[in-house]
């Protein structure tokens, strides 16, 4: 059993690792969401079905942080990451294997539910590593790089498995070969410390047995990391980072839309492929390193709302072009770079305020609030663009992102003023 961990004495790793290490994450986020949301809307699949089978992979991921404290009580996080890696690699092959079809949809529903359980596991496992080996002065950098790999593996399960789908009649070979993929990444996990264990000291508590001795060692571990969270919950740092998660600022919804935009802007099988899928990878991992370092020189929260508005911008921007290939291309490949700031932009905020501690629980509160409107908005902008066309999708994504973008600025202000005066006695909280 783990509990509490000291850090002292850890040996701060390398970023690519984890960059390697969250691929399988982003691969089967990019595999449903490109590969296999194209091939629906071929099949004639209506869009508000579609978004509703996506908005179903958030669902583990919301509701992460209820399991989390399975990753900081029991076993290891390598073990965990293990464990995780091969389960998320199986469901990749086996959704690969369900037609993409209407009749499908029953059995792909399950697997989706399925298998992003598996790749939650694998991330809270990655996530309590990375807080655990990044140094404080570069947790804008590691983010950066982490966010690459989960993006960038969203390039290979969109564009990669795309590509294969359409040249291929073994319709199982795309989710084999990004199951592959996947498995052989895990190897870096090699390269990554586990944090030294630290159990709670029992000395002070009077002789039991063997038993009330191994409970009390369990409720003292839960205690510990239940005070860790109200620790984090109750600082400003800890709060606000929990509110931006929460709001719609950068979710990056509107992605999920382009694939279904294909026909109406003249874009194939192949185009859809290379902006959703290769190009965007790329761009998507240059916008988190870019990212990155600009939270290392800027306060993060800031970071996140100002990219939160340039993604906003872009939508509109979209949404007035010319509805052509051109432009098809300039704004997919935009929107992809500028999700990848926020995504940046969201990470360094998190490992800012977690600390270590329960790191694995801490994240996956983080990451599962920032799940929440990624889902919602996703339902939302697609329920606008079946109603009202593409440009009616791209408003309501820029529109709610800058409504999140207002109401944290207000809470921000509203809170430094409260905490300015409390530290000058003057506000009793």
């Amino acid at each position: 059993m783990t509990s509490t961990i000291d850090n002292a004495s850890a040996k701060y790793t390398h970023p690519l690792v984890f960059l390697l290490l969250i691929i399988p994450f982003g691969a089967a986020s990019g595999f449903l969401g490109v590969t296999i949301v194209y091939q629906l809307g071929t099949a004639g699949v209506d869009p508000v079905t579609i978004a509703v089978l996506t908005g179903l992979s958030f669902l583990p991921h919301t509701f992460k942080f209820l399991y989390a404290p399975l990753v900081d009580l029991t076993l290891t996080r390598k073990k965990w990451f293990a464990i995780a890696s091969i389960a998320s690699a199986l469901g990749i092959a086996l959704l690969g294997a369900i037609p993409a079809t209407e009749n499908g949809l029953p059995w792909l529903r399950v697997l989706v539910v399925a298998g992003n359980f598996a790749t939650a596991l694998l991330s809270m496992s990655v996530e309590s590593l990375m807080a655990y080996n990044t140094a404080p002065r570069e947790m804008g950098r590691t983010a950066g790089w982490f966010q690459a790999g989960n993006l960038g593996g969203g390039g290979l399960g969109g564009g990669l498995a795309l590509v294969i789908a359409e040249n291929t009649t073994h319709a199982w070979l795309p989710g084999a070969i990004l199951a592959v993929v996947c498995l052989l990444s895990g190897i870096a996990i090699r390269f990554t410390t586990e944090p030294e264990v630290h159990l709670p000291d029992l000395s002070d508590s009077p002789p039991v047995s063997a038993a009330r001795q191994d409970f009390a060692l369990v409720w003292r571990t839960v205690k510990r990391v239940f005070l860790d969270l109200w620790q984090v919950a109750s600082s400003r740092v800890g709060y606000l980072g929990l509110l931006i998660c929460f709001l719609p600022i950068g979710s990056g919804a509107a992605g999920n839309l382009f694939p279904l935009f294909a026909t109406e802007w003249g874009a194939s099988a192949n185009d859809v492929a290379a902006t959703s899928g290769a190009l965007s990878g790329l761009l998507s991992a240059f916008g988190c390193m870019l990212g990155g370092y600009f939270c290392d020189r800027m306060d993060r929260k800031l970071a996140y709302a100002v990219f939160g508005i340039i993604m906003s911008v872009c939508a509109v921007l979209m949404a007035w072009a010319p509805h052509n290939l051109n432009m098809y291309y300039v704004f997919v490949l935009s929107y992809s770079f500028i999700a990848g700031l926020c995504y940046a932009a969201f990470t360094a905020v998190t490992l800012e305020a977690i600390g270590t501690g329960a790191a694995a629980t801490k994240y996956s509160i983080f990451a599962s609030l920032s799940n929440t409107p990624i889902a919602y908005m996703g339902i939302l902008n697609s329920f606008f663009y079946e109603k009202s066309g593409s440009n009616a999708g791209l408003y309501s994504d820029a529109a709610m992102g800058l409504a999140g973008v207002l109401v944290f600025l207000l809470v921000a202000a509203v809170s430094r003023s409260l905490h300015n005066q409390y530290l000058q006695g003057r506000h009793p909280i």
